[in-house]
């Protein structure tokens, strides 16, 4: 980095150090024996300043965005039934007038033991570790760099967000729910009379499952979902899991179809040190397997998924004591994704967080440097891109 950025990066940090938050807690109402409905609310914003993508292609951009706003409702209207509703904007980063609430989950969860619940609707689909963190219970603010699964694209191509209409049957074997599982059956792509261009034209289902296995302490979620730190709040964490999708004719286009397979794995180990610090280590490595031909990469209607292989690590250390309201948690990490038909793409990425209060309140300040910024998702022949530097400011709020 040069004078300029280390300059920037200096104001960015006391900004970040001399904001005060207060804490939240999401109110609950309890209407009889086993009813009740919570409401709350998520907000993530930020400041982002990246070289060279000005304008006139020499100076840093600077932009200020809402990346997310989401509204949550959940409740329990007898013993084994709950329901969840969740909103949240699209076109958020854009445009100002173009942002549109959607709903994001709406899910009705048959839950009758720790063995065996049912839940139905729009909901997670069962995959990696981050996507079921989604972005509010990661342990750094941007969202996982790795490919996307078929259900974070877009429109609803196969899923928005990570989601997708479908059922998951879940739970946890032994008496401490050290083992856990999640397997479901989801529309995926969405092959209509509209949508002509798109594959899957025999209209498969897509198959998703997930196990995990506690090695320490028992990790404390709701459901499937999981949390990528608990603040030393969760006690010794040492977790395991394997995840796998198949889509028939889930890739490609309508004239040109092929299956998509996708393997991944992750860990999470969090221990708590003799000092009461925090050390988080987290790792995660992809398998995406698509089978596109040619004709298919060279189609611009293509739904032309990731093809090869990709991970990610991310060292993290929260430190004991308190500066103001809040810890410090600097980190680290490192993410490469290598695909079969194009280029492969890189970055470095290393800052702190500012933890007010766990997921619910938490600042973050970051430099990231490498050529996924410039090159992105886009995973056809030919994309190239130059090695960039990003420095991001922001800010995550739930009630």
């Amino acid at each position: 980095m040069n004078r300029r950025t280390y300059t920037t990066f200096g104001i960015v940090l006391f900004v970040t150090l001399s904001v005060a938050l207060p804490a939240f807690a999401g109110p609950k109402f309890e209407f009889g024996d086993d009813q009740w409905l919570s409401i709350g609310a998520g907000a993530r914003v930020h400041f982002f300043a990246q070289e060279d993508h000005a304008a006139d292609g020499e100076n840093w951009s600077k932009h200020f965005g809402l990346e997310n706003m989401r509204l949550y409702v959940n409740g329990q209207i007898h013993k084994y039934l709950k329901i969840e509703f969740n909103t949240d904007c699209t076109d958020c980063l854009g445009d100002n007038s173009k942002g549109t609430m959607i709903v994001l989950d709406a899910i009705g969860k048959f839950e009758f033991n720790q063995y065996v619940n049912i839940w139905a609707g729009r909901q997670l689909v069962p995959s990696d570790r981050a996507e079921l963190d989604g972005p509010y219970f990661q342990n750094t603010f941007d969202f996982n760099k790795t490919p996307f699964y078929p259900s974070d694209f877009g429109n609803f191509v196969a899923g928005r967000f990570g989601r997708d209409d479908g059922v998951n049957l879940w739970g946890a074997f032994f008496e401490d729910k050290r083992l856990t599982y999640v397997v479901g059956v989801f529309d995926g792509v969405d092959h209509t009379t509209s949508q002509r261009h798109r594959p899957n034209t025999s209209d498969n289902l897509l198959w998703a499952g997930r196990v995990s296995y506690n090695f320490w302490d028992v990790e404390q979620n709701p459901g499937y979902y999981t949390s990528s730190t608990y603040y030393g709040k969760g006690g010794d964490i040492l977790t395991l899991s394997f995840a796998v999708q198949r889509h028939e004719d889930g890739a490609g286009t309508a004239e040109d179809q092929s299956d998509f397979t996708g393997y991944s794995t992750d860990l999470l180990m969090e221990k708590i040190l003799p000092n009461n610090g925090v050390l988080t280590l987290e790792g995660e490595y992809k398998v995406f397997q698509t089978g596109l031909t040619t004709t298919a990469l060279n189609d611009p209607n293509c739904f032309c998924l990731f093809d090869g292989d990709s991970w990610t690590a991310t060292g993290l250390y929260l430190f004991p004591d308190k500066l103001g309201i809040g810890q410090l948690q600097p980190y680290v990490r490192y993410t490469a994704n290598n695909p079969d038909f194009s280029t492969s793409r890189s970055e470095i990425e290393f800052g702190t967080n500012y933890i007010i209060d766990g997921h619910n309140a938490k600042i973050a300040l970051f430099y990231q440097y490498g050529d996924i910024a410039t090159k992105g998702r886009n995973w056809t022949p030919g994309v190239t891109g130059d090695d960039v530097g990003v420095i991001k400011l922001a800010l995550q709020w739930q009630i």
